[in-house]
């Protein structure tokens, strides 16, 4: 973890510290406009790295988090497949902030599902050295290897972005 001593520690810190997982912290200035572009942009990363948070609801009433590359969009049938679920949204600004307890625009993979909550990462973004994710304070990024993001998030590893690859987890 890189700190420095004035820095408030939030949440998504805290519990990236007693799980022992190394991580960077970055800031990026507060006016900067929402979406990953622009937060890769402020700090020097391609898009790709710095992950979207997507909080998604079947028709069954389960919402589940699907973290994708800021420039990457999901196939919807791979979606589907994944959630288990052919009748799928992106859930209201309302029931996210309900769901997660932060609002859209940087909401960290991590330190607020309850038990069962499930978690997809595109198995794409393992293959990049670094990922940026946010804290739940516009602002502020979290830095980390994709392979402790998995670990963090408990995120189930499928292939939701390319088309002619199964959709089998890594």
């Amino acid at each position: 973890m890189t700190d420095k001593p004035d820095r408030v520690l939030l949440p998504a810190h805290l519990f990236l510290d007693r799980l022992g997982l190394r991580y960077e912290r970055l800031s990026f200035p507060p006016e900067t406009e929402k979406g990953a572009a622009n937060v890769a942009r402020a700090l020097g990363y391609r898009e790709r790295q710095m992950i979207k948070t997507l909080i998604f609801e079947t028709d069954r009433g389960e919402k589940s988090l699907v973290m994708l590359g800021g420039d990457q969009t999901a196939i919807s049938g791979k979606l589907k497949k994944a959630l288990g679920s052919r009748n799928i949204h992106l859930a209201s600004p309302e029931s996210v902030l309900k769901t997660t307890g932060y609002v859209i625009g940087s909401i960290p993979p991590f330190s607020w599902q309850p038990a069962g909550f499930r978690t997809f990462l595109d198995q794409s973004l393992l293959s990049e050295d670094i990922l940026g994710v946010g804290t739940g304070q516009w602002g502020e990024e979290i830095l980390l290897s994709p392979e402790n993001l998995v670990i963090a998030s408990s995120a189930q590893v499928v292939n939701l972005t390319e088309r002619d690859n199964p959709n089998t987890p890594a």
